[in-house]
């Protein structure tokens, strides 16, 4: 297992700045996603590191050993690419064998290293298949065991699941995070799912525009996101513009819905009274009553709903706003929209922005 260090790096592409002086440090056995909409610079991020790309500034470090100047077949990653890149005439077997034969290893050792590649991937008894008869989650696997058997000192994955259709993807999910850490390995990996990273990762950088806007593990970054743009980009949530009155213990927050009650936040950095702000407040954060709450309590009515079996997604519409309110177990399916009722949240659940 090896730590890997971004330092200051920057990558253009003309006048357009892919990167923009990009820090990150990624610990030894860590699965670090890089998440961002498209154009963010996750991938030029990524083939970075590999070595396909060499930045105009800054540094990558594996371990302390510089490799920002490094061929990518001298820096021993794996790869696993968008489309797999499997050879189309090659069994199973040579496939993953390719890149042990590329380093001349003895074949007693080639097939023995391949066996074990198949075998940690659960492709055991598919060495001779061709390619064209395996399914897309099994050609998924050989692909990851091709990145494997070379022992990389990381794994680099490049939106990797985006082929495959939706049970599949929660199936290599889980796979994909027990091969990592059963091998030890320090993994990278690039999407724009964002259940996909808040399910695989040990922690993730959000990118905007070729910057980091935020780093930290998936339950702190979707719950306490320090912009408009992590919170709206980590998920459904309700934007709610406001003021702040008080700092105490807790702020208190003046909008159109009433007041509110946040904690502070986690960072320590709260704001002053008199600042405008903007609180976020996810959807299933929401209790939804029929009678009045002592605090952070808003009167309204379900407008409309969508019914899932284990959740229900309402429109609630209040005096000064609708909300979005996801009830599960829900209980309130079948509550008429002619009633008022009261959706209250906690104070930890409100999330304060800067406006």
């Amino acid at each position: 297992m090896i730590s890997l260090t971004i330092d200051q790096v920057t990558k253009r592409f003309g006048d357009t700045v892919a990167l923009d002086r990009v820090d990150l440090k990624i610990e030894p056995g860590e699965i670090f996603f890089l998440l961002g909409p498209s154009g963010c610079g996750k991938t030029t991020l990524l083939r970075t590191i590999a070595g396909f790309l060499m930045p105009e500034e800054g540094r990558v470090l594996f371990g302390d050993e510089d490799v920002t100047h490094q061929p990518p077949h001298l820096r021993n990653t794996g790869m696993m690419f968008q489309s797999y890149a499997l050879w189309p005439h090659f069994t199973v077997a040579q496939n993953v064998a390719f890149g042990l034969e590329e380093r001349k290893l003895p074949r007693p050792e080639i097939t023995r290293r391949v066996d074990e590649a198949l075998d940690s991937v659960r492709m055991e008894g598919y060495g001779g298949r061709r390619i064209h008869q395996l399914s897309g989650g099994q050609q998924q696997r050989v692909a990851l065991a091709r990145a494997l058997v070379i022992r990389p000192r990381c794994l680099l994955l490049d939106e990797p699941l985006s082929n495959l259709d939706a049970k599949l993807r929660l199936e290599m999910r889980t796979e994909i995070r027990r091969i990592c850490k059963e091998s030890g390995l320090t993994a990278i990996y690039v999407t724009h799912d964002q259940k996909e990273a808040l399910s695989i990762a040990d922690r993730m950088a959000i990118l905007e525009g070729g910057n980091v806007r935020q780093i930290g593990k998936p339950v702190d970054v979707y719950r306490s996101p320090v912009s408009r743009f992590v919170s709206d980009f980590m998920g459904e949530t309700n934007f709610i513009e406001g003021k702040v009155r008080a700092v105490n213990n807790q702020l208190i927050i003046e909008t159109p819905l009433g007041n509110f009650a946040a904690a502070l936040p986690a960072n320590g950095v709260s704001p002053k009274a008199g600042e405008d702000c903007l609180l976020s407040i996810r959807p299933e954060s929401w209790r939804l009553t029929t009678t009045a709450p002592a605090s952070n309590g808003v009167a309204g009515r379900i407008r409309d709903c969508t019914y899932l079996g284990e959740m229900a997604q309402y429109q609630f519409a209040a005096a000064h706003g609708t909300l979005k309110i996801y009830e599960l177990n829900p209980r309130f399916v079948d509550h008429g929209g002619d009633r008022d009722i009261f959706a209250s949240v906690s104070p930890e659940d409100v999330v304060v922005l800067p406006r």
